[in-house]
């Protein structure tokens, strides 16, 4: 049976453009657009009619960097595939690209495979898959080719955590060198764990216990000389690059010099870095435990390099690193030593919102807004046009926005499993209304109507903005 939905009245806003035009939506897939009004809009007929007077109609938002159920530190993220996704429909993303994991001695197969049982009928939402590399040798290597090929374009690396994912320099260059010769795209965690392992033991034996401390040690120097060999590494094999989380200012300003020398160098932020910072840390009473991620926030002054990055496009995507972990029970694994608390925070289902305040502040514009959330992610992962746009033939996850109603941000009302928000009585001026995933509703009208199961897996072709 054919369905056809049409959205009628709305502002639609895609990277490239801002037109007042109806959506035909067929079969899952955006089948039309026209002028409202126009006579080609008014010919259209469909099942259902979606009015979108005085909202944007939006792609569904593409958070390229999730962690559902990661396993961190003897516990595991609280969100899983299923409460994730759902999450995250509720706050205007459509699509996830989390993190499969390998375990050191196993193969990368062997934990992808996991990755794939762990969302399998689970997800409300399209999801794909990245691979965290933790082992690299001849047989991993030779893996790397074979993920390219089935829809895995990407490996993610860690100059942090020594004995858990850490790699040395040796096999950073190796990963990328395959990288160079496959497609694939190495993304970064690029602190210098050595280094910081070393701070980490000074401050404690100084009985500097307490969560602030977790940003004092992960100095944004390491950040940014990690960023740096990154970059370095890249340059000599070839390969390009993609950091992850960045946060200081040190750290772009590293980005932007590559950037300026055209190399293929990419930066993402995350909503924590831009709306959060140390202050967070300090919070008393062991409540800076919520806010212990790494990288880690920082002083207030690194936001406004950040969101000129965002503007320059010494930063092109926005993605949460969403790695929930509840206060009780699992951030107090930390107290009395801050190196113990799980690194993580929630933010699957805030980004969409709290990039659009940043519109109404004045941080970007509307159609940037689009670029860093939906349309730049999809590029840069290999789903583009299928997903990040509203365009003839692309998949109809389509948001209907609301830029006027005011919302204030809490746990009691977020749709994560969490016990807390990072963004606790913060009020936001706009927000989703409807969400449509390849033309299913998933939210109506702020109600879930969506299921465990829609979502499918997602095979990813190479980073396009290398083509």
């Amino acid at each position: 049976m054919s369905t056809r939905t049409l959205i009628r009245g709305g502002l639609v806003v895609t990277a490239a453009d801002e037109i007042h035009a109806d959506v035909l939506i067929e079969d899952g897939r955006i089948a039309a657009l026209a002028a409202h009004g126009s006579d080609a809009a008014a010919g259209w007929t469909a099942d259902r009619t979606i009015d979108a007077t005085d909202r944007y109609v939006i792609p569904g938002g593409v958070d390229a960097h999730t962690h559902m159920e990661l396993p961190f530190g003897g516990t595991f993220a609280s969100d899983t595939f299923e409460t994730g996704t759902r999450a995250a429909a509720w706050g205007g993303t459509t699509t996830i690209v989390d993190f499969a994991v390998q375990s050191v001695g196993r193969s990368l197969r062997e934990g992808l495979d996991a990755w794939y049982a762990k969302a399998d009928g689970q997800c409300a939402i399209d999801y794909g898959f990245h691979m965290i590399m933790s082992d690299v040798n001849e047989s991993t290597l030779k893996e790397m080719d074979r993920l390219v090929q089935e829809g895995v374009s990407s490996f993610k690396l860690f100059m942090a955590y020594p004995g858990v994912f850490y790699s040395d320099d040796g096999q950073i260059l190796r990963a990328m060198q395959r990288a160079a010769d496959d497609g694939g795209l190495i993304m970064m965690h690029a602190e210098n764990g050595i280094a910081i392992d070393v701070l980490v033991e000074q401050a404690l034996a100084r009985g500097e216990t307490d969560p602030r401390y977790h940003g004092e040690v992960r100095k944004a120097l390491l950040e940014a000389e990690a960023t740096h060999r990154a970059i370095q590494l890249a340059r000599v094999a070839g390969a390009p690059l993609y950091v992850v989380h960045v946060s200081a200012e040190e750290a772009v300003a590293e980005l932007a010099a590559a950037r300026d020398k055209g190399l293929p160098v990419f930066g993402e932020t995350c909503p924590q870095y831009l709306f959060l910072s140390t202050d967070n840390l300090a919070e008393p009473d062991f409540e800076g435990a919520k806010y212990v991620c790494s990288t880690p926030l920082r002083p207030k002054e690194h936001q406004a390099a950040l969101w000129r990055g965002l503007r320059t496009n010494d930063l092109q995507v926005v993605s949460t690193d969403h790695c929930p972990f509840c206060f009780v029970g699992q951030k107090e694994l930390g107290r009395g030593d801050f190196s113990k608390i799980p690194n993580g925070l929630p933010g699957v289902e805030n980004r969409m919102d709290l990039l659009h305040q940043a519109v109404v502040d004045g941080h970007i514009g509307r159609r940037r807004w689009i670029e860093i959330a939906c349309a730049t992610p999809a590029r840069m992962f290999g789903l583009y046009p299928q997903k990040g746009t509203i365009a003839p033939g692309a998949d109809a996850d389509v948001v209907i926005y609301d830029p006027h109603t005011v919302q204030t941000l809490s746990a009691e009302t977020h749709h994560m499993n969490v016990d807390y928000s990072a963004y606790e009585g913060r009020t936001v001026t706009g927000q989703v209304e409807t969400v449509l995933s390849r033309g299913e509703v998933v939210i109506d009208q702020r109600k879930f109507t969506g299921r465990a199961g829609h979502g499918a897996f997602t095979p990813r072709s190479t980073c396009q903005y290398l083509n």
